[in-house]
């Protein structure tokens, strides 16, 4: 049995998940096909199922957190920011880190479809859910921290406020979905802006964002 190039696979797989990726947002998942996704990526489907079983695994997995290109994975970077020294700096990586692929064109039509399908598909609910709750988790427990070390207003609920918080990130996704002059890019330092209001906390150029 010919052995497996790690790299090489993972790299394969990542080129059928983005030209796949195009497709399910520019047509949805029902109305993609497995032989349109076949020929975004150049390979038959039975290449094509060596990688995937089916249509579904392979929307799925466009919202597995695998990691990064650096091999960390989202939760990994949740956790590190949990741990950091400073609340609100952590909390400012966090905001970024959950709007970078905001700033994907493909992106905010993706997450749209698979809101949509997860009414239909009790195991992408799951999933989705489970990263919902990592991240409100990540959140809720930076507003604490700050709150503790007089960063933020002290008199706000931490789950209530990360709740709201979630909400104004995922409103830089939808809003870019649906109106096609909305730019991420050009509205993510309003939303930061708003964040810091909300929260009282200190001006933004005071602690600027790590890269």
């Amino acid at each position: 049995m010919r052995k497996v190039d790690p790299a090489k696979h993972r790299a394969r797989r990542q080129y059928i998940l983005h030209a796949a990726a195009q497709l399910f947002a520019a047509k949805g998942f029902e109305r993609t096909t497995t032989a349109e996704i076949c020929k975004a990526a150049g390979m038959s489907s039975g290449n094509l199922f060596h990688y995937f079983p089916n249509k579904r695994a392979l929307f799925h997995a466009l919202f597995e957190d695998d990691g990064a290109d650096d091999g960390e994975s989202k939760a990994e970077r949740l956790a590190r920011a949990q741990a950091s020294d400073d609340p609100w700096v952590a909390l400012l990586d966090v905001v970024e880190l959950l709007t970078a692929d905001a700033m994907n064109p493909v992106a905010p039509a993706l997450v749209m479809e698979a809101v949509v399908q997860a009414h239909r598909d009790p195991e992408l609910d799951a999933l989705l859910g489970r990263d919902n709750a990592q991240e409100h988790t990540a959140v809720a427990t930076l507003l604490a921290k700050a709150a503790a070390a007089g960063q933020i207003d002290p008199a706000l609920d931490p789950h209530d406020a990360a709740a709201w918080v979630l909400a104004l990130i995922a409103s830089l996704y939808t809003s870019a979905a649906t109106d096609p002059v909305f730019r991420p890019a050009e509205q993510l330092p309003v939303l930061r802006l708003i964040l810091q209001r909300f929260l009282q906390a200190p001006p933004l150029d005071a602690h600027p964002p790590r890269a």
